[in-house]
Formats: structure tokens, C-alpha cells, sequence
């Protein structure tokens, strides 16, 4: 089965033709600055590769440049678009309507427009994508893989705030988590790699990126999930501000007069490590680069990015009642080894023990704990677009 995968944005589009059979992805590419001026940049695994100026007014044209070149004679991997099996769209927010992927028609696409609301800035960029691919594709089965669904597990215990119960009954004001499916792929591929049982063992999967949360995972089902109603909560991240007592946030707008809008644009694009650092980086290369040069406030920054990851492991190991693996996973959590070690010296109460010499290593999979630890401590790279393209597949073979 040829599967394609999309990930649409404001003025961007992301994409992989992956290989269901063998799981192999045949191409991958990226269309940026829609709208604007324009970019095309793709590869194949044969190693040919492009990178160049394409005008695209809008994500139809988008999806039609990308189509052309995967069936171009000399550059493509398909023959003609018929080709494509399925195509799996990646989709932020489905809140209680869907805990799990499911078949795009016209009914999903409204209820997914009725959660624009929970989440503005991703639900209606993605509607837009899929609305290209049904107006160029219209009788290629599409699917929607939703990263909230697989949080949708938690508890009530776990999702509901201390707020009167009426807003949850009225608005379902509520914690969502995110990152969803890099959770379910990496807590699965960690069970594989240690020859586990998913539905016996107990994970917290570290998603450490510009974006970051913790997800705990008990025998294959999440139990709670560091982000809330909004990507927002928990962590301290690249730009947003993660756990802040909301009285401050009145406190803050009175003193510098500013009115919501402005507060919530510095706690998603001024604040986290980047705020903290004085507006140095949000990069935890470059904070790492300057700790070495006695900067003080990027050795802050990281300082309390790896503290409050500390804390929420202590807490999901208490949630779960006991942890067998902890995963660092994304963009930090798999290349910043000084980052896991500072995290895990924290965590020596749980048994962990890490050995340095495996720390630095590089796999796409490996265990950086030693033999003595009581919990196994991995990194395992992530990979959304072929958790996508597996959930694609399984649909698929159902609806058929």
C-alpha cells in the first residue's frame, strides 16, 4: 500500500510517500512559504534531490506541484497519482470527538471545524490541506490521524482542572495533551526494543524539542500528559512559558498594560528558555554553547528546563504507581546528552543509573542506563509520519 502523508500548516506542507509493505519511505519533501514567494524542497531515497523557487498561491497548488514531481518520468517514485493508495493527514485537535483516526468525509470535516475553536492556529490549516487533496484527489480514501487522540485515555481525574464543572459541561474546558502520536510511536518502539510486552509495562516518553511535553503510558494506554487545554501547559519550552499560576498573568497585564492578546503572544513566542536567557536563543544548542562561555542565563535556562522535566517524571512515576522505561525522544531529548544526564541525575531515588559512554551514542534506538539500573532509560527517535502511515494502513484495511 502507497501511503501519503501530510502534514499542512498556515504556509507550509509537509509531506512523505511511505511504503506500507515494508514501511520504507519512497520520497519526502516540503512545500514552503505558500502564499508568499515559494519553496520546493524534496528527496527520494534513490538520493535525487531538489530544492528550488516554485510560485504556489495556496495549498492546491501545493498539493498539485507535489503530485507532479512524485510522477515526474525523471524525479518521481510513482507512476501517476493513482498510485497513492490513501493519503493521512495529520491533524492537531479532534478533541472528545475522536479517539482515533478515522475516515475523512464530509461529517469529519465539520466536526473538526467545530474544534477550530480549541486550536486556531493548527485546525484550520490542516482543514485546508485536506480540502487541497479532496479537490485534486477526490476518489483517494483519506484519513485523519488525530495527536490528541491517543491521550484520550486519561481520566477524568487526569483531564479535568479544579474549575466549576459547569465550563467543562458547557465548553469541555479540559486538559487535551499533545504529541500524541509521537507518544504512541515511541512507547511502542521502546517495548519493541527491549523485547516488551506494550500491554505490560509502564513508560514515560520525554517529547524534548522547541516544542516539548511528557506523556506516562500504562500497559498501552496513556495516563496523563504534561500539556492541557492548549499546547501550553507544562513544561518550560523552546518560546512558551509552560506552568504559570494565572494570577501572575493578571498581575503582568496590569503592571506593563497590556491586554490578553499581548499576554498570551509572550507566553507562547517570548517566553520558555528563549524569555529566560534574555531573548538569546531558543536553540539548546546555542544555550549550550554559551553555558561553556559562562553565559549565566543560558546555564539558567537549562537549568530549569531539565529541573521541571525532572519533576514531571517524578510525578508520572507516582501517577503509574512505578516506571519500567523512561524515553527521551524529538530534537533535544535525542541529541542533547548533557540534557538527559542533568535530568537523570534527579531521578537516582527511581534506581536509574547512566552510563556516559552510551549516553553519547547515536543510534536511532539505544539504552543509555547500565546493568545495574532498576529503570531502563532509552532514546529513541521519533518518527510521526510512520506512526501515521501504520494508522493509515490499518483504517484503510478495515474500510476496505
Amino acid at each position: 500500500m502507497t501511503i501519503l502523508v501530510i502534514n499542512s500548516g498556515s504556509s507550509s506542507l509537509k509531506f512523505q510517500v511511505i511504503d506500507s509493505e515494508n514501511e520504507e519511505v519512497l520520497a519526502k519533501g516540503v512545500c514552503e512559504r505558500i502564499g508568499i514567494d515559494g519553496r520546493f524542497t524534496y528527496r527520494t531515497r534513490t538520493g535525487i534531490s531538489l530544492k528550488e523557487a516554485v510560485p504556489m498561491k495556496n495549498h492546491t497548488q501545493a498539493v498539485h506541484t507535489l503530485l507532479d514531481t512524485l510522477a515526474d518520468p525523471e524525479k518521481g517514485v510513482i507512476k501517476d497519482f493513482r498510485e497513492i493508495d490513501v493519503i493521512g493527514h495529520r491533524l492537531v485537535h479532534g478533541g472528545e470527538k475522536f479517539t482515533g483516526s478515522v475516515v475523512i468525509t464530509d461529517e469529519v470535516t465539520q466536526a473538526m471545524t467545530e474544534c477550530n475553536d480549541l486550536a486556531p492556529l493548527h485546525n484550520p490549516a490542516n482543514l485546508v490541506g485536506v480540502e487541497a487533496c479532496r479537490k485534486l484527489m477526490p476518489d483517494t480514501l483519506m484519513v485523519g490521524v488525530f495527536d490528541t487522540a491517543f491521550n484520550q485515555t486519561m481520566e477524568p481525574k487526569a483531564f479535568l482542572y479544579g474549575l466549576p464543572y459547569r465550563y467543562y459541561e458547557r465548553h469541555r474546558i479540559r486538559r487535551y495533551g499533545f504529541h500524541g502520536i509521537s507518544h504512541k510511536y515511541v512507547s511502542r518502539r521502546a517495548a519493541e526494543f527491549m523485547g516488551q510486552d506494550p500491554g505490560r509495562v509502564k513508560t514515560i516518553v520525554c517529547h524534548l524539542g522547541n516544542g516539548a511535553s511528557i506523556c506516562a503510558v500504562k500497559y498501552g494506554q496513556v495516563v496523563d500528559n504534561s500539556m492541557g487545554f492548549t499546547p501550553l501547559e507544562g513544561l518550560v519550552m523552546g518560546t512558551r512559558c509552560g506552568d504559570v499560576d494565572p494570577g501572575a498573568l493578571e498581575f503582568l497585564a496590569k503592571k506593563e498594560n497590556l491586554d490578553f492578546a499581548q499576554v498570551l503572544d509572550i507566553l507562547n513566542q517570548e517566553s520558555g528558555v528563549l524569555g529566560i536567557s534574555r531573548n538569546f536563543s531558543s536553540d539548546f544548542r546555542e544555550l549550550k554553547d554559551a553555558e561553556i562561555k559562562y553565559n549565566d542565563q543560558a546555564a539558567l535556562a537549562r537549568e530549569i528546563f531539565a529541573y521541571r522535566v525532572a519533576k514531571y517524571v517524578g510525578s508520572y512515576a507516582a501517577a503509574m504507581n512505578g516506571v519500567d522505561n523512561i524515553v527521551f525522544t524529538a530534537g533535544v531529548g535525542e541529541n542533547d546528552s548533557d540534557i538527559r544526564m542533568e535530568i537523570c541525575s534527579y531521578l537516582e531515588y527511581l534506581g536509574i543509573t547512566i552510563d556516559e559512554v552510551k549516553n553519547r551514542d547515536e543510534a536511532e534506538a539505544f539504552r543509555i542506563s547500565d546493568g545495574m539500573s532498576r529503570v531502563n532509560v532509552l532514546v529513541i527517535k521519533t518518527n510521526e509520519e510512520l506512526e501515521i502511515a501504520r494508522e493509515v494502513a490499518e483504517v484503510a484495511r478495515m474500510y476496505h
